[in-house]
C-alpha cells in the first residue's frame, strides 16, 4: 500500500526540557487511510504534528510526506496538506468568511472559490447561518468546526487533526466525524490525535499508539484489541501499553 507518512528515527529534545520529546520514533501512515496517533500526555504527539508541518525542526530522523523530503520540499507539502491545531486558529474580531478570505488568499486561491469553498464546508460543517458573524460570539463547537473548514479551502491530499473534538458536544462531534468519513471517502488522508480512545476506535482504520517518543504499538483497532490480554476495546488496549499513571 503507498505511503503518505513516512517517519524514521525521530528525534527531538527541547531546550527547556530535561526529558526527550521523540527518541527514535518512526512510523507509517497509509495512503487514504483515516489514521489515529495516540498517546498520553506528553507522548509526543503534538510534537511529532508539529514537525510534519514545518513548524518544527527535529533534531534527528528523516520524514517524508507524499513523496516528499520536509526538509527538502517544506513549501511543496503545505500546499499538499491541511493542518488542524488543538488551538483556534482564526481571528476572534473577524467573520468566518472574513476569516476564511484572508486565509484562502494566503494559499493564493482567488475569491471566488474561496468563497464557493466556504460555503460548501459551511453548509456540510452545520455553519451557514453563523457565515457573517465575529468568532468571537462562536460557542467552542462552532470555533472547533470553523478551525477545520479554514484547513480545507485549498482542498488538502492529506488532513492533520491534532485534538479536534477537545471540550466540543456530542452534536458538534457527531457532525465532524461524519464529515471526516465524508472527506475520507474523496481518497484523502488523515491522520488525527485525540485522548477520546472511544472516537478512534470507532473512526479509525489504523491506530499508532506511542509514548515517551517511540512507537508502541500499531494496528487496526479491532486486532489490537483480539492481540491483547483481556483486553475489550481500544482503551484497555492503550493503558495496557501505557500504564495506569496519570501524566501531567
Amino acid at each position: 500500500m503507498p505511503i503518505a507518512i513516512s517517519i524514521y528515527e525521530l528525534k527531538k529534545k527541547y531546550k527547556s526540557s530535561w526529558d526527550i520529546a521523540l527518541d527514535g520514533l518512526s512510523l507509517e501512515v497509509a495512503t487514504h487511510s483515516i489514521t489515529g496517533l495516540l498517546g498520553p500526555n506528553g507522548a509526543g504527539k503534538t510534537t511529532c504534528i508539529n514537525i510534519l508541518c514545518g513548524l518544527l525542526k527535529p533534531d534527528a530522523g528523516k520524514v517524508n510526506i507524499l513523496g516528499f523530503d520536509v526538509n527538502i520540499h517544506k513549501n511543496l507539502i503545505r500546499e499538499k496538506i491541511g493542518v488542524v491545531p488543538q488551538q483556534i486558529a482564526l481571528f476572534d474580531n473577524l467573520s468566518a468568511y472574513e476569516n476564511f478570505l484572508y486565509i484562502g488568499r494566503l494559499y493564493g486561491l482567488p475569491d471566488k472559490k474561496i468563497l464557493n469553498r466556504s460555503e460548501m464546508l459551511l453548509e456540510k460543517l452545520g455553519l451557514v447561518k453563523h457565515a457573517r458573524k465575529r468568532i468571537g460570539s462562536y460557542s467552542g463547537g462552532m470555533k472547533r468546526r470553523a478551525n477545520m473548514i479554514a484547513s480545507l479551502l485549498h482542498e488538502p491530499e492529506l488532513l492533520i487533526l491534532d485534538e479536534p473534538t477537545a471540550g466540543v458536544d456530542v452534536q458538534s462531534r457527531a457532525l465532524i466525524h461524519s464529515f471526516l468519513k465524508e472527506y475520507h471517502d474523496l481518497k484523502k488522508t488523515i491522520l488525527y490525535t485525540s485522548h477520546h480512545l472511544d472516537e478512534a476506535e470507532h473512526l479509525c482504520e489504523h491506530v499508532i499508539i506511542i509514548d515517551e517518543g517511540k512507537n508502541i504499538i500499531t494496528g487496526a483497532p479491532k486486532d489490537l484489541v483480539g492481540m491483547t490480554t483481556d483486553a475489550c476495546k481500544l482503551e484497555d488496549v492503550f493503558l495496557h501499553f501505557t500504564g495506569h499513571s496519570v501524566r501531567d
